[in-house]
């Protein structure tokens, strides 16, 4: 099947949309050190040969997610060490699902108006702008390939499967979570045996090979995201355990007036197509789902964070049912565009470009000459906005009260914005630290304009 000229166009567009977003944020100095200078100096670590320890928290890269992709990554960075090439990849990622979406459209029998209106709606679902701008995540390589992977499975082409599978596991170590409820969904609802069965397998020994060896080997501690569940246990498997023992402890956090916004928030842009008897897709999404209800934090619940990225695929494959079924709500594409669009208005954070994102417009121009005046490799201590800015090098740290006591002879350059610390409870930290260095001959003051401060200890000048 011959994919139309206005698909291409529509990827075109929307990549080059959100690239230009992502990277207006990063030049407007609201890109953070985590994530984006986490994985921007692993990268960079990579690619010159080095080992990924991330100096914000000298952890290694595998030790966080257990993300194999960031190393074929690293690739863009031999040819040319640069942060924009995560925009591209970003933002090529989440256009390109529309490709896969389309087919899997068509093969459900919809008209091209019908499908065509399907990837609009994709791509007007407020996640898709919004995770584009929240630093970078792997997750967004893997949502691609998650169409990929349905859309293999019902041409039952095992190959590309296996691939797209193998591509979704490599991307984060929870995705396995997801792989293995697919292959439920495969196995029970779309009679794809070998499919299922291999989805669920994998799934099921992914998951326990990178909890229970290779993130404990690089971290020397559990996953890092158990202390999100500590109600539940301690460990992986003490979580999976009082899961399945102590129900009673799951039903008291999942009825939150929290999970009901999140709720209303995850399905309102679409609600419009779905039908009960279509939502089988959605078994896929249970893992994924029960984790972000479970929680107390916060990002798991909206639609800004990259949480919620493994559930989007599922949901549109059930509308994609409702629509083949001739039900739904409505099923005239000017009326879907038209409440997607709003959806889009009402929850979308593109309104950041002229409130959020210039917070910090008084102190951008110094923050740009500062950081053209530190060299390379020079030991850094700088703010968490700034720190994206100077992530290729082998040691940066943040001026941050998570951190303190900060040694400060320990760093070369010092490059502080004591306007704004980054963290709100980190502006105490910055200040002292500045009055301090301004007292230390060892310190001598290299540049200060607007609240930014540079500091150089002495020897490097001498």
């Amino acid at each position: 099947m011959k994919i139309p000229r206005i698909l291409w166009l529509i990827f075109g567009i929307s990549s080059l949309v959100l690239f230009v977003c992502a990277s207006l944020r990063h030049w407007l100095f609201q890109s953070n050190a985590l994530d984006l200078g986490w994985f921007d100096q692993s990268l960079y670590l990579i690619s010159q040969g080095k080992p990924p320890i991330v100096s914000f928290s000298e952890d290694h890269i595998l030790g966080d997610h257990a993300a194999f992709i960031f190393y074929p990554l690293a690739l863009f960075y031999v040819i040319f060490p640069n942060v924009h090439w995560l925009f591209l990849v970003q933002a090529i990622s989440l256009s390109i699902s529309i490709l896969p979406l389309w087919f899997l459209a068509k093969k459900a029998g919809l008209q091209d108006n019908l499908a065509l209106t399907i990837v609009v709606v994709y791509l007007l679902y407020p996640l898709i702008f919004n995770v584009n701008l929240f630093d970078f995540h792997s997750e967004v390589i893997a949502l691609p390939a998650i169409f990929w992977a349905a859309l293999a499975a019902r041409s039952k082409k095992f190959v590309q499967f296996i691939i797209a599978i193998i591509l979704i596991l490599s991307c984060k170590a929870v995705l396995s979570l997801t792989v293995a409820a697919m292959g439920v969904w495969l196995l029970l609802f779309e009679k794809r045996k070998k499919e299922g069965f291999l989805a669920l397998f994998l799934g099921i020994f992914w998951f326990i090979i990178t909890t229970q060896l290779i993130i404990p080997q690089f971290s020397g501690n559990e996953v890092a995201a158990v202390g999100r569940y500590s109600f539940l246990g301690d460990s992986v498997t003490e979580i999976i355990t009082n899961l399945i023992l102590k129900p009673n402890i799951i039903s008291s956090r999942f009825f939150t007036l929290a999970n009901l916004e999140y709720i209303i928030f995850l399905f309102i842009p679409i609600i419009w197509g779905l039908s009960p008897r279509y939502l089988m897709p959605l078994v896929a999404v249970i893992p994924a789902l029960t984790l972000n209800l479970l929680t107390d934090y916060q990002p798991q619940k909206d639609l800004v964070h990259q949480y919620s990225i493994p559930i989007l695929p599922f949901l549109l494959l059930s509308i994609i049912a409702t629509l083949a079924a001739n039900k739904g709500l409505f099923r005239n594409p000017k009326y879907i565009i038209i409440w997607s669009f709003i959806a889009f208005l009402a929850l979308g954070k593109y309104g950041y470009f002229t409130s959020r994102y210039l917070e910090q417009i008084d102190t951008l121009s110094a923050m740009r000459e500062a950081v053209k005046l530190v060299p390379a490799e020079v030991k850094v201590l700088t703010s968490p906005q700034i720190s994206p800015h100077l992530t290729h090098r082998s040691i940066i740290k943040l001026a941050i009260k998570d951190r303190e006591p900060i040694d400060v002879e320990e760093f070369d350059y010092i490059l502080l914005n004591t306007r704004y610390s980054g963290w709100e409870n980190s502006q105490e930290t910055v200040n002292n630290i500045v009055n301090q260095l301004k007292q230390n001959k060892n310190f001598r003051l290299e540049y200060e304009k607007n609240g930014v401060v540079l500091l150089t200890i002495n020897k490097i000048n001498e």
